[in-house]
């Protein structure tokens, strides 16, 4: 056989050199293309994260959240605070918008803020020292009013409700239970009682609530009360724990207090009364738990009253009534935990509402005639 010419051999390797090119090329080309899909996809995740983390926690929340920012909070530490308290998505992000808008200058204070606020309008709340979001409008729950007097005084005044469908909502049974599972430590067996009359009977707290969208649902409004209760009562959890007493107890021991009492002073001297008469077995005898039994306002109660039967009246019953019996303020929840140390068994109202209070019968006898007459 023929040896093949130095011609055909570089012919032959400058041909195999083409191909080692091609291949190299493609090579070249996938690798590239896949770099170029790496970054294109890693470019799109980081858009994507970086829009998110700009965007709301919670649009549709309306949960405010106290934020305290100490003097002297750096941008770092304020950052990480707003992530902890959940009202901004990712700190770093946060820092890397506040640098990039030449934002600076951030006040110390108590903030009420809420997820739903832009990083604008949280931004411009932290410079100014004030929330800079206006809520659209506010409902108002007094001290002292029942569930029913939430209904038509509050919720059909002040929203598109009615009464009807607010209480429809706040008795509804699996509604109820739907709420027990969101506030087990709050929400106990103790509200669904055989004699209780509304499981949320107390348990909607009297406070201002500010709203920030023109029609909530009735269960966002119910949600914030409910909020504002757990959040005061859980102050408590431990001394509860300790006195071996539940929410209930409180909530309802406090509700006796709020539609007797006219000032401070008279919730903790009330509160040792109670305490006092419980203590001695004795029925607490306070008229507002037989108002509440019998479901009608009276503005004074006449002796056929006393005898009126219910699970809820303190004269045919002793201890405390199956549950609350209006909405206590913290005050009262207050006096609850921390009574007065008194000697006092008695006391009454005169016309001016001032409570006159009694170690014994026959003194709390010369009250009567005295404030009170025939």
């Amino acid at each position: 056989m023929d040896k093949p010419s130095k011609k055909q051999i570089m012919f032959e390797r400058m041909s195999e050199k083409k191909k080692e090119t091609k291949v190299v090329r493609r090579i070249v080309a996938i690798i590239a293309l896949v770099l170029l899909l790496i970054v294109g996809v890693a470019g799109f995740l980081a858009y994507n994260f970086v829009t998110s983390a700009l965007e709301p926690v919670n649009p549709d929340s309306e949960k405010v959240i106290e934020v305290e920012v100490p003097i002297g909070s750096n941008l770092d530490s304020i950052a990480e605070l707003l992530e902890e308290k959940g009202l901004i998505k990712n700190a770093r992000i946060y820092k890397y918008y506040v640098k990039f808008n030449n934002h600076s200058d951030f006040q110390a204070g108590t903030y009420g803020l809420l997820p739903s606020m832009t990083l604008d309008e949280i931004t411009e709340s932290l410079k100014t020292g004030k929330v800079y979001r206006e809520p659209l409008f506010s409902i108002t729950v007094p001290e002292g009013l029942t569930l029913e007097e939430i209904a038509t005084r509050v919720i059909e005044e002040k929203t598109d409700y009615t009464a009807e469908e607010f209480m429809a909502r706040v008795t509804d049974e699996a509604y109820i239970d739907q709420l027990m599972n969101e506030y087990p430590t709050l929400l106990t067996d103790e509200i669904k009682g055989e004699n209780v009359k509304f499981a949320l009977e107390g348990y909607l707290f009297p406070a201002t609530y500010p709203f920030y969208e023109e029609d909530p649902s009735l269960d966002l409004i119910i949600k914030q009360m409910l909020d504002a209760t757990n959040s005061v009562v859980s102050q408590y959890q431990a001394v509860l724990e300790e006195m071996e007493k539940t929410p209930h107890w409180l909530l309802t021991f406090a509700s006796l207090l709020e539609e007797e009492a006219t000032a401070q002073a008279d919730r903790e001297t009330i509160a040792s009364v109670f305490y006092n008469r419980l203590n001695d077995g004795m029925p607490l005898q306070t008229d507002p738990t037989v108002i509440y039994a019998m479901g009608e306002h009276k503005e004074r109660l006449f002796n056929k009253d006393y005898e009126f039967e219910d699970p809820y009246s303190t004269y045919q019953n002793k201890g405390l009534p199956p549950g609350p019996i209006a909405g206590a303020g913290a005050s009262s929840i207050q006096a609850v935990l921390d009574p007065a140390t008194t000697e006092y068994y008695y006391f009454l109202a005169d016309s001016e509402g001032v409570n006159h209070f009694a170690k014994t019968y026959d003194e709390h006898l010369k009250n009567q005639a005295e404030y009170i007459g025939n």
